[in-house]
């Protein structure tokens, strides 16, 4: 959806530009020069004077003054300086130059510089935004980030603490695998979460579900605690106290081989509270 709406901002931004760009072209192409509007008023108050002055051969007056007119046309395309000639001559005709009628120099040079300078707005500005709204692929948050399985195990083992993935900003913790609380988180979480709780992992997304704060581990409390305002979560990002709303949200993982493969592109709202399907307490001295 989001896609579509910039697509459409784009071509109308485009449209928006041209249609100046050629308003533009169009009333300077149209419009008479000061020269030949003063001329023609004052062709017009001669016309009145005419009328006004009875016996006055006006059509005689009007031949005179356009022929005046177009030799002094004539002359200013000659370098500049008026060619005399006697009076009562009969001005020659001559057509204008082709490129008279058409674009002038400046006309062109603005279209152009205005064309440019459109397209080289609007193409990048397109491009960043479409980039910005496209979604994610796999290696990046956003789409499917892989880990080890083996070393999230050792890491278990070893330092009994989460495995950190930091591209899926993500806590790898282990699920116990025993019936009675599969059993139990059967009935609370979502089938896409609880596929992984089978075989003894869960993701757990390392921001805070209440202000947004990241929550690290306590080592001390085998917990999860948050800094900011104090919540707590056990071991598998089930709430246990603090202001928190829910348990921590998690994240879809599909186990093939070695591999760990994290879905954060749809983030899964962590259970409601009171959910302990662990019956894990605190193991120590809280850090928070």
């Amino acid at each position: 959806m989001g896609i579509a709406i910039a697509i459409a901002a784009i071509i109308l931004l485009g449209g928006l530009a041209l249609f100046v760009i050629t308003r533009r072209g169009g009333d300077g192409a149209g419009r008479l020069s000061r020269e030949t509007r003063a001329s023609d008023k004052s062709a017009a108050a001669t016309t009145v004077a005419a009328d006004a002055v009875p016996g006055t051969d006006v059509e005689a007056l009007e031949t005179a003054d356009a022929r005046a007119r177009a030799e002094e046309t004539r002359s200013s395309t000659r370098g500049g300086v008026p060619v005399a000639r006697d009076a009562g001559t009969v001005a020659e005709w001559e057509p204008l130059d082709p490129e008279e009628l058409s674009i002038s120099r400046r006309m062109f040079f603005n279209r152009a510089i205005l064309t440019l300078g459109g397209v080289g707005v609007l193409l990048p500005f397109g491009a960043s935004l479409l980039a910005f709204l496209w979604p994610s692929g796999a290696g990046g948050f956003g789409g499917k980030v892989s880990a080890s399985f083996a070393a999230a195990q050792k890491t278990w083992i070893d330092t009994k603490a989460p495995f950190y993935v930091p591209a899926a900003r993500t806590y790898l913790q282990p699920y116990p695998t025993d019936a009675p609380t599969l059993a139990a988180a059967s009935k609370i979480y979502d089938a896409s979460i609880y596929a992984g709780m089978e075989k003894g992992i869960v993701a757990l997304y390392q921001k805070c579900v209440h202000l947004g704060c990241r929550v690290p581990w306590c080592g001390s409390a085998q917990w999860f605690e948050c800094p900011c305002h104090g919540s707590k979560y056990n071991r598998v990002g089930e709430k246990r106290d603090g202001p928190a709303p829910r348990g921590l949200d998690r994240f879809e993982v599909t186990i093939t081989g070695d591999n760990v493969s994290i879905n954060t592109s749809t983030v899964v709202l962590g259970p409601v509270i009171g959910t302990d399907t662990t019956k894990q307490a605190a193991e120590g001295p809280h850090c928070v």
